[in-house]
């Protein structure tokens, strides 16, 4: 019966032999390799490697991979640059201008352009017939603006927002919107000044905001809104059915 009893208590002791190295602890081998009397004590070399800190450290995470490509430490902004349109001077000289009369009387094409949300919408509100009845066959591209009459051009320093215009069934019709650095005064001055020199009548109103300068010569109308910006210059919309 011994040897039967035997047989348990080897299988225990080859138990607690295999299972010694698994519950050990891993920082007392780690003590043991560097701190223990062996070879490895002896090695500076080894014991250094060993003993040092690894780059994961969060103190020297930015040392490692210093030429590697990193993510911003932001997300991108998505402000838009402020729209400067002042230059340091006004490209039209004063002097060559005609001083436009004051505005008077009540503004109908001021009320009018405000329900306007597109350069179609204010064409077809125009008091001109035929301006309003081709505002039906509108097209919107930026090479409009190089289209409008020559007596009636965009003002030197003008930055283009929108233009469009028709040319079909008779039309020439021409609608652009505009940023200047100009003053309402001087540009109103201006468009005065070639109107006249063309031949076109004028008539020059406002509603306190915007000013309105318009007039006829024949068949041809053009009618000019500016409004003064909050932050300097003015915003211009001009619309003829004239265009070349």
């Amino acid at each position: 019966m011994k040897p039967i009893r035997a047989i348990p208590l080897l299988a225990l002791a080859l138990i607690a032999c295999d299972k010694a190295p698994a519950g050990q602890d891993l920082n007392s081998l780690d003590a043991e390799l560097t701190a223990s009397n062996t070879g490895n004590a002896r090695d500076p070399a080894l014991t250094a490697a060993l003993a040092d800190q690894i780059m994961v450290d969060p103190t020297l995470a930015q040392s490692s991979n210093g030429n590697a490509v990193r993510p911003p430490p932001r997300p991108a902004s998505g402000a838009v640059p402020p729209d400067g349109v002042a230059p340091r001077t006004d490209p039209t000289d004063p002097a060559t201008l005609k001083k436009a009369p004051a505005p008077s009387g009540d503004c109908p094409e001021c009320k009018a352009a405000k329900g306007a949300l597109t350069l179609g919408a204010l064409a077809e509100r125009q008091a001109n017939r035929r301006t309003a009845a081709c505002a039906g066959a509108i097209g919107y591209s930026a090479g409009w603006a190089n289209r409008l009459p020559a007596d009636l051009p965009l003002y030197p320093d003008a930055r283009l927002a929108e233009a469009a215009g028709a040319d079909q069934d008779g039309c020439r019709l021409r609608v652009v919107s505009f940023a200047s650095a100009a003053t309402v005064d001087r540009l109103i001055d201006f468009y005065y000044t070639r109107a006249t020199k063309a031949g076109y009548s004028t008539g020059h109103r406002t509603d306190g905001a915007q000013h309105v300068l318009g007039g006829t010569r024949g068949e041809d109308a053009y009618v000019v809104y500016v409004t003064a910006r909050s932050g300097g210059g003015s915003e211009v919309d001009l619309v003829s059915n004239a265009g070349i």
